[in-house]
């Protein structure tokens, strides 16, 4: 049984309706006691009409702080209702079964835990290989080009972990944002995401603060599916925000002289010997 309060927050952008309904819908499914932050960065406030159920908060943001600011503004209040844990939730995904409680629990049986993801589907059933290590530029490169195609394919295979068993449940240094659980307290301490990264790159960056000090869990017990579009490899404005983010995640953390990245990946790693 659950015996912590949790609530969940949604970022839109004139989301489609249809798919927003789904992801709204999948939140609720488990008849759960989940507190809903709809933050909508829309220049038009059309998704108000969508909130008339009381557990949905509606806040329009057409200032568009971007992802993660948006985000921070849903975990603010969230924290302020006294919420101990939250939910990161894009408006593509969609679900069944008890992913909430599940994850909740797990949650719950581990205070060093400061953030979870689930196992995340492909709309056709096959698994996105989401948890990372940590990346280099190299790393960012060696991914969009996906060449020499013998040395890609050795480079993949470990920094995206695919090696690994696909029911293990394991800690890993870098999560997708795209549906992540959030240990309030744990946040509360590390930081929230950090607002100078307008889309892409804030999850990573969470994700390495945390796991500093925190577990960052893989939890492939439960699974969601996500409409993965790969915006920045088929829109030229979004992949100026891509390189943008990985500058701003670089210069924060190192580019070539990273000293803590090859130590945290080798840490990782070490856990599937």
């Amino acid at each position: 049984m659950i015996s912590k309060t949790f609530s969940a927050s949604i970022v839109a952008y004139n989301a489609d309706l249809f798919e927003l309904m789904k992801t709204i819908d999948s939140l609720f499914r488990e008849n759960l006691d989940i507190k809903l932050f709809l933050v909508d960065n829309s220049i038009n406030d059309n998704l108000k009409k969508t909130c008339e159920d009381l557990r949905i908060h509606y806040i329009h943001n057409p200032s568009n702080p971007g992802f993660g600011g948006a985000h921070n503004i849903a975990i603010k209040k969230a924290i302020e209702c006294g919420s101990d844990y939250h939910f990161i939730v894009n408006p593509d995904i969609y679900f069944e079964g008890n992913v909430i409680s599940s994850m909740v629990a797990y949650m719950e049986e581990d205070i060093t835990v400061g953030m979870m993801m689930p196992q995340i589907l492909n709309l056709d059933g096959t698994v996105q290989n989401l948890p990372k290590l940590l990346p280099s530029p190299c790393s960012i490169l060696m991914r969009k080009l996906k060449r020499p195609k013998l040395i890609y394919n050795t480079f993949i295979n470990t920094y995206e972990l695919r090696f690994v068993d696909k029911k293990m449940i394991y800690n890993t240094p870098i999560l997708s944002g795209c549906f992540t659980l959030l240990n309030l307290k744990a946040i509360q301490e590390i930081g929230m995401y950090d607002d100078n990264y307008f889309m892409y790159f804030e999850d990573w960056d969470l994700s390495r603060r945390m796991h500093a000090k925190y577990k960052t869990i893989y939890y492939p017990e439960v699974s969601v599916y996500h409409g993965y579009e790969s915006g920045a490899n088929k829109n030229s404005r979004l992949f100026k925000v891509f390189i943008n983010s990985a500058i701003t995640y670089f210069n924060k953390w190192g580019w070539f002289f990273d000293s803590e990245r090859r130590s945290i990946n080798k840490k990782a790693l070490a856990q599937f010997k």
